[in-house]
């Protein structure tokens, strides 16, 4: 595990804002499959009440994009990123 933080900034705004995502990043150090089946990495969790929507998440290999389901092969060295996304916010903002 290279990284495990708060994405901070990801939640959405509002009267309460929506609690932030993670980042995940991975080295594989041998070869290897995975398979991610995740969501919104198009559509942001939406916001309710006046809440704004909150980031998308996204997902990376050795820096090029992936979709948010896909299965690969990886090699020793290969980096996997995984950015949650961050929740909807509540109510308009004050």
């Amino acid at each position: 595990v290279r990284r495990y933080a708060i994405r901070i900034g990801s939640g959405g705004d509002g009267r309460y804002r929506g609690g932030d995502g993670l980042i995940r990043e991975f080295e594989f150090m041998a070869p290897t499959q995975f398979t991610l089946l995740t969501e919104r990495r198009r559509l942001a969790p939406w916001g309710l009440a006046g809440g704004s929507a909150g980031a998308v998440g996204k997902n990376s290999f050795n820096g090029q994009r992936l979709p948010a389901k896909v299965s690969m092969t990886a090699v020793a060295g290969d980096v996997l990123r995984i950015e949650t996304p961050g929740g909807g916010g509540w109510g308009e903002g004050v």
